[in-house]
């Protein structure tokens, strides 16, 4: 699964650790998602998609592989 994360992250100005801080998750885990290594739950994507303003479809798209 391919994400936007670090796109819209650097849109609004937030470090990886203030993001995680905002989602109440780690900086590693920001890290992660960034780097298509960690899928997030179905509850952390409608939070993140919430706070960047998105639908969760906008932020998350599903790549070939999957």
């Amino acid at each position: 699964m391919k994400n936007l994360v670090k796109v819209e992250r650097a849109r609004l100005s937030l470090t990886q650790a203030q993001l995680a801080k905002k989602l109440e998750v780690s900086r590693q885990t920001i890290h992660a998602i960034e780097k298509n290594k960690f899928n997030p739950s179905v509850i952390l994507a409608i939070k993140m998609a919430k706070l960047f303003k998105l639908s969760v479809e906008e932020l998350f798209m599903i790549d070939e592989d999957n």
